[in-house]
């Protein structure tokens, strides 16, 4: 089923082409004029440039010479090798770019129908879940020496990755926007995947050969089934970016994986200690230009000593200018951040998908304003908190590099490495901050459980205020990749913002049948890192059980938009918990209202296999009331881990809550014995060690069930 497009600022490209090719003009975008702002925001532009349309730069244009390839991708005089090294991906999977590139047949110069020319393109780029339509004219910025100022092809003709450039600049605000940023933003815009930065330890790499495989096969894997990778050497405090190593690499600078391969030697290359297989992997530098000069190089002893049949028959083929192979150890040696983009569609477009996506659009808002209450103040995204922030710096139109890649890895490796001190740490030093007169104001101190932007965990008053998003993991283990997507906020760069927000998210396990928001923290599942990225992803292995998503910013009243998107192997669905209490069925209407929350814990059970005798397969019921809750089956079990939390609204809390064990059997299934619990109208926390009784417990054959309950008479403190 084709994905809905939206037409960017309005524009529809089949209308304006029409009006145009019935005045018989080429195309003049009003909406991104030919002008300064379009290009920088901050700096002059150099002196000289001129805009021409690719018929005053030379006598054939084309949008494609010989197809689409990473060779047509040279990075010009901007700093968004990001965005490059990510094009440079598209363009070896004739399935994503022409996403990208829609109608790329029709949009061709036709030298036979020049009538048929209205001087505009339109390109598509994912945002926030949808594909944007973006249109563009064809007039291009040149230098004073008649070449293209940015992304040009290596065939002074082509001009599909110029104009591609252009629309991307189009849709961020202007060229300069694009200065600075982070492959993984890039991957997300062209592909609408998933991108995952993959953690490598590059001590841990170098001294284990068994670490150094898996992580190989990880990376191999994930090039077989399509998906996008690149890479960078994050630089170490001191180091400038885009700094050149001794082996020709570059700080700071975006690469792409090309392919990765395991081969073998044949004798007459191997020496003696030397490993018959190797494990190799070909990289792009989006300049155009081959950096690497160590093992494997084009000019190294072990890429000469080879014939060019004997590569090729082993697969060590260049195509592009730009690609080098390395050997696995010696990637694993320099670079510190690898981004895997996982292409989400690919049960359409590759029968081997086992991904399911469930998604949710959600907000963070401020409590809605009542006549006569004070109005809340809202934190915006300059607040002082800046993690992983660019330091791109304008003047000058020199070759930059991808500064806010290397400072995103960083925060990256360090939102693993901290604990939950240092976060608190960092948020203190950021309240304080704001207090000093560092911010926009500090969050007010009144706590409005209407509000939707608590924060993260550290703000234990308001972190449950957050947009709360519910899924259930049905009977097995399972892994799940969950991934926050924020609002895009680069456009506001002319303006002076333009800085994401720092965002996460927490994975709670809640009870079995909840159908109504958190009001108690009882049991995190799982946790993101914090980064002012546009994404944030974390992959899990949940055990069987209900749980709730919590996407935050990292300090409250921070306020946006965002998108939340679960993948799994099994269908689950996704829904956002917007009740503090749940919806009383018809029938419910008419009995009395709740007055006690309680929920009950069975933790496990204990006895249930007589001595010598085989355990029966067991599950346990939990009545109250008229809820009944059920576990799952454990096979042969004497003494089950039940883990079972469930929370019951009573409107009878006289009455006792019973939990029944059960033994499954072919026929029919037989209790195995049953516990009462009486409890408090009002207690934290109480446990509870109750005997079994009937069933085959009359025999006089002890069991007991632990279990642990909380009651309280404020529905809402549970």
């Amino acid at each position: 089923m084709p994905e809905q497009v939206s037409n960017f600022q309005g524009q529809s490209f089949h209308k304006l082409r029409r009006a145009c090719l019935r005045r018989g003009a080429l195309f003049k975008d009003p909406l991104f004029p030919t002008t300064t702002q379009s290009l920088f925001y901050k700096r002059a532009p150099p002196p000289g440039l001129t805009w021409k349309r690719p018929r005053e730069i030379c006598k054939d244009p084309r949008l494609f010479v010989d197809g689409i390839s990473t060779r047509d991708l040279h990075q010009g005089s901007l700093g968004n090798c990001w965005m490059v090294a990510a094009i440079s991906c598209l363009a070896s999977e004739p399935s994503l770019w022409k996403k990208v590139i829609p109608d790329h047949v029709e949009q061709e110069w036709n030298p036979k129908r020049p009538d048929l020319y209205a001087g505009i393109f339109h390109f598509r780029f994912w945002r926030l879940g949808r594909w944007m339509d973006v249109i563009v004219d064809d007039r291009l910025p040149v230098s004073a020496d008649g070449a293209l100022l940015f992304c040009r092809s290596a065939t002074p003709r082509e001009f599909w990755s110029a104009l591609l450039e252009k629309a991307y600049a189009k849709l961020n605000g202007c060229y300069e926007a694009l200065e600075g940023g982070n492959t993984a933003e890039a991957l997300i815009d062209f592909t609408g995947g998933v991108s995952e930065p993959l953690s490598l330890d590059r001590e841990a790499l170098s001294r284990h050969s068994d670490h150094r495989r898996m992580f190989f096969q990880t990376l191999a894997k994930a090039h077989e089934r399509k998906a996008l990778i690149t890479c960078s050497i994050r630089p170490a405090e001191g180091e400038t970016v885009e700094s050149v190593l001794d082996c020709g690499l570059v700080r700071g600078h975006a690469y792409g994986i090309t392919a990765v391969r395991k081969l073998r030697l044949g004798e007459r290359l191997l020496k003696t200690g030397e490993a018959s297989r190797l494990f190799m992997v070909r990289m792009r530098n989006p300049w155009g230009t081959t950096d690497w000069t160590g093992a494997w190089s084009q000019r190294s002893q072990q890429w000469q000593q080879m014939s060019r049949a004997e590569r090729e028959k082993m697969g060590l083929v260049v195509r592009d200018v730009g690609e080098f192979w390395m050997d696995f150890e010696d990637f694993c040696h320099y670079f510190t951040d690898v981004v895997v983009c996982r292409l989400v569609e690919r049960a359409l477009l590759w029968p081997s998908s086992h991904w399911r996506e469930a998604r949710c659009y959600g907000e963070w808002t401020p409590a809605p304003s009542t006549p006569g209450s004070p109005q809340s103040t809202v934190l915006h995204s300059n607040y002082p908190l800046t993690l992983g922030k660019s330091n791109v710096k304008p003047g000058g139109t020199e070759r930059r590099g991808n500064r806010k890649e290397a400072r995103l890895g960083e925060s990256q490796q360090e939102g693993r490495r901290r604990g939950r001190c240092e976060r608190d740490k960092d948020a203190k030093k950021a309240i304080k901050e704001d207090d000093d007169g560092g911010g926009n104001g500090g969050w007010e101190a009144q706590v409005d459980k209407r509000s939707r932007c608590g924060g993260c965990i550290n703000h234990r008053e308001t972190f449950l205020h957050n947009p709360q998003f519910m899924f259930e993991v049905r009977s097995k283990e399972e892994e799940v990749l969950i991934c926050l997507q924020q609002e895009d906020r680069r456009i506001q760069r002319k303006d002076g913002g333009g800085e994401n927000l720092p965002i996460g998210f927490e994975v709670l396990k809640v009870e079995v049948n909840r159908c109504s928001r958190v009001q108690c923290v009882v049991e995190q599942a799982a946790s993101s890192v914090y980064m002012d990225s546009r994404s944030v992803t974390l992959r899990a292995t949940l055990a069987p059980g209900r749980y709730v998503v919590l996407p935050t910013t990292f300090l409250p009243g921070a306020t946006g938009r965002f998108l939340l998107r679960l993948f799994s192997h099994s269908p689950v669905r996704l829904r956002e918990l917007r009740e503090d209490l749940p919806s009383p069925s018809v029938f419910q209407c008419f009995l009395p209202q709740p007055t006690v929350v309680t929920t009950v814990h069975l933790r496990r059970a204990s006895g249930l296999s007589p001595p010598k005798q085989t355990a029966p397969d067991v599950y346990a019921v939990v009545r109250c009331e008229n809820d009944t809750i059920r576990t799952r089956v454990f096979k042969a079990e004497g003494n089950p881990e039940f883990n079972l939390r469930a929370i019951f609204y009573r409107r009878y809390p006289d009455t006792h809550i019973s939990v029944e064990l059960w033994s499954r059997g072919l026929l029919w299934d037989s209790v195995l014995g049953t516990a009462r619990l009486q409890t408090a109208l009002s207690e934290r926390s109480r446990s509870h060690v109750i005997d079994l009784r009937g069933g085959q417990f009359r025999s006089g054959h002890r069991g007991c069930v632990y279990v642990e309950t909380s009651s309280s008479v404020c529905l809402t403190d549970l």
